[in-house]
């Protein structure tokens, strides 16, 4: 961080260079004045980018000693609110996306949040389909997919890597004229209306691909999501993605647990063979990558 920088950051949190007392020297959780104080400032007076005072001007305003101070600004790390670059200091972190579990695209979610989105096309191809995709798509293993991978962006900041199949005898011309802006209005276009998928969540370590397609450089959580989207009965795309976990939450709408309706069996006629209740769908654990 360069001299100007820090006094600059400095005089705006300290132009009342006087002690707090009282509560912030009182208690076990000394930090909280501080992240309280550091979460107000982020709010009201700094933007994206800006540096927060320094440590030592921390330190002084409030009584307290650099492990307190630095306690407090993990905190805020943690959350997403700031973000530290190596060597530089501490800023302010962009605003995280918080997107709704809907059966939507990303484009269309961060429309939504009042937030631009881009893609930039990073692969775009015909191959055959390997294992996993051919199981989550109820195809043979060697079925020729449309292959695609973006790289997601909301304001212009990176946020997700997305890999998408779909068969290309659903829609042989899908990827002549390039990768349409969104791959779910071209299946309508061509009457395969996406109405309902499935979708697993988990986290895991970015790969180093990934974190530089994400531009992380001080986290490696990232958010894994895999996809099966069907148009009625049939499963006419399977999608993977990894989002930036500092920079990515997900909302998802509960309510009140209902009773499960479960219809009746008619019982079986002697000699007749049990019939067995379908298998829901289940989503591969392995992808290539």
């Amino acid at each position: 961080m360069s001299d100007t920088t820090q006094i600059d950051a400095d005089h705006r949190a300290g132009q009342d260079t006087t002690m707090v007392t009282g509560g912030a020297r009182a208690g076990a959780h000394k930090y909280l004045a501080v992240r309280a104080y550091l979460a107000d400032l982020v709010t009201t007076e700094l933007a994206v980018g800006d540096a927060i005072p320094s440590e030592r001007s921390l330190t002084e305003k409030f009584g307290v000693s650099r492990m307190t101070v630095r306690q407090a600004i993990d905190a805020l790390v943690t959350e997403g609110v700031l973000e530290r670059a190596q060597g530089r200091g501490t800023f302010v972190a962009p605003p995280r996306a918080d997107f709704e579990m809907r059966l939507t695209t990303f484009g269309e979610e961060a429309r939504r949040r009042g937030l631009t989105p881009g893609a930039t096309v990073l692969r775009c191809e015909e191959l055959p389909a390997p294992a996993p995709v051919a199981e989550a798509l109820d195809r043979e293993v060697g079925t020729p997919v449309h292959h695609v991978v973006r790289l997601r962006t909301a304001d212009g900041n990176p946020m997700s890597v997305e890999e998408s199949w779909i068969p290309v005898d659903l829609a042989p011309d899908l990827l002549e004229d390039g990768v349409p802006d969104s791959l779910y209005a071209a299946l309508r276009e061509r009457g395969l209306d996406p109405s309902w998928g499935e979708e697993l969540i988990t986290a895991a370590d970015g790969t180093p691909e990934e974190l530089e397609s994400l531009q992380m450089q001080t986290s490696r959580a990232v958010m894994r999501t895999a996809r099966r989207t069907f148009g009625g009965d049939a499963a006419v795309m399977y999608s993977r993605a990894s989002y930036r976990g500092d920079r990515y939450s997900v909302f998802v709408p509960l309510r009140e647990a209902r009773p499960t309706l479960v219809p009746r069996t008619r019982p079986a006629e002697p000699g007749a063979e049990t019939g067995r209740p379908a298998q829901p769908g289940r989503i591969p654990e392995g992808s290539p990558r």
